[in-house]
């Protein structure tokens, strides 16, 4: 007798966004993955905030402008650097304004869309997300560079008082670069536990919580400048 493997437990998410017409088209994409389950939705920050805290969901997509709690800062609250259990949380906009991203970044997010991305790239944001990656719109990973190398040199130190390896520069970079752990594997071709160990090493080195800090600390130290391979 042989028997069925068992189905693979889905990504759960809670959708927050005020405007009812966007909360159903996100839902009825994310729910059409046969990996991701929508288990709430919200149309403000605060009760977004308060399901979050209650549903436990694997990952919070989160609209920027919304009434009450903006989600720049429920994310923040839900992810910040303050929270004891933080959550994975996923932030998507029809504004496609820097200081978003930086906020949103900088506030705990695992990941940066805009509204135009289309179903294939929620979906692999919100995979990310669940696993532990981060994944931005190209679009606005370009931009962030730039951003990043304008504003010219800042007062952080070039290297952790436990210097990074060669391979934990050429991890960090690939992090940087919004490249998710399997791709990362592929390019340097190495193993995926072998990745994780590395990214596990450099949020210990450069005291990050997870690798969007991670990335955000290579941009602050200038490894990562537009046109460097």
């Amino acid at each position: 007798m042989t028997t069925e493997p068992a189905p693979a437990e889905r990504i759960t998410v809670l959708v927050a966004d005020d405007q009812e017409i966007v909360r159903t088209g996100l839902t009825m994409i994310l729910n059409a993955q046969d990996d991701i389950e929508v288990v709430g939705e919200a149309s403000d920050g605060r009760t977004a905030v308060e399901l979050a805290r209650r549903l436990r969901p694997d990952v919070s997509l989160l609209d920027i402008r919304m009434p009450g709690i903006d989600g720049i800062e429920a994310t923040r609250l839900l992810a910040g650097a303050d929270v004891a259990d933080p959550l994975a949380v996923v932030v998507i906009t029809t504004f496609d304004l820097d200081e978003y991203v930086y906020a949103a970044l900088r506030a705990g997010a695992r990941g940066f869309l805009l509204k135009d991305a289309g179903p294939a790239l929620l979906a692999q944001a919100i995979q990310a997300a669940a696993a532990g990656d981060a994944l931005i719109a190209p679009s606005v990973t370009t931009r962030l560079l730039h951003a990043f190398a304008d504003a010219g040199p800042r007062n952080v130190p070039a290297q952790p008082l436990d210097p990074l390896t060669a391979r934990e520069e050429e991890v960090l970079l690939a992090v940087a670069r919004g490249r998710t752990n399997t791709e990362i594997a592929r390019e340097l071709f190495v193993t995926l536990s072998t990745v994780k160990s590395h990214v596990a090493n450099l949020m210990t080195k450069v005291g990050a919580r997870n690798r969007v800090e991670v990335a955000l600390w290579a941009y602050d130290t200038g490894r990562v400048r537009p046109g460097r391979p």
